[in-house]
């Protein structure tokens, strides 16, 4: 009774990120359906709460940091980790994979009219999204928004979401240690290490190579920006302009160049 209490009271305190995992639930059944959905977010999710435990009495892989345990008995804590901080990574990882997918995956420029004309129609081979290139850039997209996140949460006393943590020796990066980005990648790689090769020994029923999948990515891509300009709102808000600018600074250029991808501009075929 105590665990579901502290859960129902980790939604209250933490609402943003269960609507960010409802939204990665719903659209990741869509695009890879619910069997593949609950292995990518139990795999993930296992990867970075085992990350998690090792960095806080071990350094390794995100460097030394401690939590707080400011809001003991307010949420859910696992192995003295905030569960919505593990919570977090398996949509975020996702997030970053469609991000990927949306550079990589075959496409061909619609023909004829409809709701879709301009947009590129992408397939959703199991070589292509199983492959070496799709798992380097998630795993680049995914450390890149924690350039993001982390330095605005760090600063968590000044919002909403407490201050939850801290780095015992402050990095160059706004207070936050090159290392964290390095886990982060850490924990891509393994996560989708482990994910992929069961992706491929799973039937592909509904998972046709030809099938229309423009639509379920751009969900993705949705969750990843949803995410991005909450913590750039927040960013703002508490008056952290430089890093904020650096956010912007990063994502109008990949936000453009993801346009011109959907708008068939860029590596799509006739």
């Amino acid at each position: 009774m105590e665990f579901f209490s502290l859960l129902l009271k980790t939604i209250a305190l933490r609402p943003y990120v269960f609507i960010f995992l409802t939204v990665f639930l719903f659209s990741a059944a869509r695009l890879i359906g619910w069997r593949r959905t609950w292995y990518f977010m139990g795999i993930t999710w296992l990867v970075a709460l085992l990350c998690e435990f090792s960095s806080t009495r071990t350094g390794i892989p995100f460097g030394w940091y401690h939590y707080t345990g400011s809001t003991v008995g307010q949420e859910l804590y696992i192995a003295d980790i905030p569960f919505m901080d593990s919570l977090s990574l398996p949509f975020l990882l996702y997030a970053s994979y469609c991000m990927a997918l949306a550079f990589l995956l075959p496409a061909t420029r619609p023909q004829g009219l409809g709701l879709s004309i301009g947009m590129v129609r992408m397939r959703f081979p199991l070589a292509t999204r199983t492959d070496w290139p799709v798992m380097l850039l998630t795993i680049l997209f995914f450390s890149f928004i924690d350039i993001i996140i982390d330095p605005v949460a760090l600063r968590g006393e000044r919002w909403f979401l407490g201050q939850i943590y801290y780095y015992p020796d402050p990095g160059t990066h706004f207070g936050v240690p090159v290392a964290n980005y390095i886990g982060w990648a850490v924990v891509g790689f393994l996560s989708l290490r482990a994910y992929f090769p069961l992706d491929r020994k799973l039937l592909q029923t509904g998972l046709s190579p030809d099938r229309a999948v423009t639509g379920y990515i751009l969900l993705g891509c949705g969750l990843y920006y949803g995410v991005l300009i909450f913590n750039l709102t927040v960013t703002f808000w508490i008056g952290e302009s430089l890093l904020g600018m650096t956010g912007l600074l990063i994502y109008i250029p990949l936000t453009v160049l993801l346009a011109l991808r959907l708008l068939g501009h860029l590596g799509a075929s006739e």
